[in-house]
Formats: structure tokens, C-alpha cells, sequence
């Protein structure tokens, strides 16, 4: 299944694991964290009762209950998440609820910064997962092929498992990111920048050519 919990309690357990464990740090592996890299002024969730970077937390809050999105005018809710730069996706983090509030599932599409409701209906989501109940956090896995080289990502609740609401805590990427590539060569001096618009280049560095057009 493509939904595991991050934390190695039992589901049947009593009680609950809200403080962080060692374990979870070394098993993740910060370095793997996208949270740095989300251009979170840029968030916008819709049909919301707040703007979006509400979700999007460091990872030592990803339990925190305190801060949540909910959906608005029904149980539909819309996340928009641009990157800072070139993302190879492993996996989303989620934590939502609580029970019949969860989502009965997330659509993800890649490199789709404008969506909206009405696209959704129109566009062919890149993947989607069904999203288990639980206070904890889920990691659902992606086809990394299908999101290798993304500057945003959109996320889509298209319904609660029950509730007239949907709720969402907490959102994490895990996966790899480098800065966007401009098209230009960082070795290319400005001395050197005079002569990018002429048939100098063009004759001497077809290379150059090409990646400045």
C-alpha cells in the first residue's frame, strides 16, 4: 500500500506519540525535507478558512493540532504549493481529520501552479491516493518519474469521509530540489555578455546559443 504511518507505534495502541522520537529524524532524514525549498508566501489554498502556508510546517510541528486548513462552503478543498526551484518528488506527508473529516483522498497535479475547481475536471491528475483515517502522519509515495522535475504541485480534496468539512493539519514533501536552471551559463563573464546577442556566438558556441535563446 502506498500509505505507511511515520511513527512505529501500533495503530491499536492506547495511547498517543506527540512529542518527536529520535527515530523518526534518522529514519526520514531532514536533509530528505522539502520545507525549506516551499515558496510558502506563494500558498493558496481554496474554498478554505485561511490562506494556505497554514499547513506547510517545519517538520518538528508536523503534529501540532493548533493550525489547520478547513474547507469552506462545502467538503472540497484545493492546496497550491510552488517550490523555489526544480523538485524531484518522493513523497507527500499528510496529516489530516479527525475521523469523518479526513478526505477520502488526495489528487496530486504536477506543475499545475493556477488550478482550480473547474480544472480539475478537466485535467488528468498526475497520481491520487486514498488517505487512511489517523492523528498520525501519513507518507504516501509517488512515482517519482511523474514528478521529476516539478516547480509546483496542486493538491485536491475532492471530498471528507462523512463530514460536511474536510480538515488538514500538515503538509511535507520529501525529495530532492536544485535551483532552477536560468538557461545561462554561470561561466559566461559579463565582459563576455556583449557579444550573446551577435553571430560571434552563434558561429563559436552553438552550445551557448541555444541555451540563451
Amino acid at each position: 500500500m502506498p500509505h505507511e504511518h511515520i511513527h512505529n507505534g501500533c495503530a491499536g495502541e492506547s495511547h498517543e506519540h506527540d512529542h518527536g522520537h529520535d527515530h523518526d529524524t534518522s529514519d526520514l532524514g531532514p536533509q530528505d525535507n522539502l520545507y525549506s525549498h516551499v515558496d510558502r508566501g506563494v500558498v493558496h489554498a481554496l474554498n478554505a478558512n485561511g490562506e494556505g502556508p497554514e499547513v506547510i510546517k517545519p517538520w518538528h510541528e508536523r503534529l501540532d493540532e493548533t493550525e489547520y486548513l478547513e474547507s469552506d462552503a462545502d467538503d472540497q478543498m484545493i492546496i497550491r504549493v510552488p517550490f523555489t526551484g526544480a523538485v524531484r518528488l518522493r513523497s507527500i506527508l499528510l496529516k489530516t481529520g479527525p475521523t469523518d473529516q479526513t478526505p477520502s483522498k488526495v489528487v496530486l497535479f504536477a506543475n499545475a501552479a493556477d488550478m482550480d475547481f473547474d480544472d480539475v475536471a478537466d485535467k488528468t491528475a498526475t497520481q491520487e491516493f486514498d488517505v487512511a483515517q489517523g492523528r498520525e502522519v501519513g507518507e504516501y509515495a509517488v512515482k517519482t518519474a511523474k514528478f521529476s522535475n516539478i516547480s509546483s504541485i496542486t493538491l485536491f480534496f475532492p471530498a471528507a469521509q462523512g463530514a460536511d468539512t474536510t480538515r488538514v493539519y500538515y503538509v511535507g514533501f520529501l525529495g530532492h530540489w536544485q535551483e532552477r536552471n536560468t538557461g545561462i551559463p554561470i561561466t559566461v563573464y559579463e565582459a563576455q555578455a556583449n557579444l550573446a546577442d551577435h553571430e560571434k556566438i552563434t558561429g563559436t558556441d552553438g552550445n551557448f546559443s541555444r541555451l540563451g535563446s
